[in-house]
């Protein structure tokens, strides 16, 4: 029985990371979810997503020490075989949770910064993306992990504001 769980937990992580489409999901999201609705502990959770990028049915990376999670091809081909496993109710609340958290989710994947360091500096990389097209990917080198964490910090709220100021001065004919 235990197995049919894990499997069922396996499958609302990939049924969640292929309803969001090109986006990622981050560990939080996933788990605040499923927590959330009950279904599972914490310890099953964290398995069922070590065995899905164990088997390549989801990639991750880390952004700013935050894990984000996409399905892969060979998830996506898992998940048609299996989807059926998943109850109807289990798949309305997913979207219903999509819907209610639409900008929260998309806000996550679209606008991201992150910095590494190099030769006793930091390169700060801020990007906003929409859909596949990136809109604008600049990075910035600085002298200390303070500034670079700041700048990370402050990218997602004045985003916006930057990419409609260079766009303002870069297209003006002055």
């Amino acid at each position: 029985m235990e197995n049919q769980n894990l499997m069922l937990y396996k499958l609302i992580i990939l049924y969640m990371l292929d309803r969001i489409d090109e986006y990622t999901l981050t560990n939080a999201q996933i788990t605040s979810f499923i927590l959330d609705k009950g279904y599972t502990t914490l310890f099953n959770i964290h398995e069922s997503l070590s065995e899905l990028i164990d088997k390549n049915f989801i990639s991750v990376t880390t952004i700013r020490k935050t894990q984000h999670y996409k399905i892969t091809n060979l998830g996506e081909e898992a998940l048609l075989y299996f989807e059926n496993r998943i109850s109807n109710n289990i798949k309305q609340e997913i979207r219903d949770y999509f819907k209610k958290e639409k900008i929260n989710l998309k806000n996550e994947s679209e606008i991201f910064a992150d910095y590494t360091s190099k030769n006793n500096e930091y390169v700060v990389k801020c990007a906003i993306r929409e859909r596949r097209e990136t809109l604008l990917d600049i990075s910035i080198t600085v002298p200390t992990e303070g500034i670079a964490r700041s700048i990370c910090d402050n990218w997602r709220t004045k985003s916006t504001d930057v990419y409609q100021y260079l766009v303002n001065e870069l297209w003006s004919k002055n």
